[in-house]
């Protein structure tokens, strides 16, 4: 495993939703791929959307960028 998955299944064993946010986004931003990217800032997005993050319309306006809304 790499250290970023390992920092994800830790933030998700704690429910820290704001790391989750800031790790989905940072997994997106690593990809190698755009489809793996969506994936990763869609998880992100919803964990914005869930906390009332101010960060949610960022992550909107980049899969939108990429056709995914």
């Amino acid at each position: 495993m790499t250290p970023l998955h390992d920092r994800l299944l830790d933030a998700h064993a704690r429910d820290d939703r704001a790391g989750l946010i800031t790790l989905y986004a940072e997994a997106a931003d690593t990809a190698n791929d755009v489809n793996a990217a969506c994936f990763f800032l869609t998880h992100a997005y919803v964990f914005a959307l869930e906390k009332g993050d101010p960060v949610t319309d960022v992550l909107y306006q980049r899969l939108k960028a990429e056709g995914r809304v």
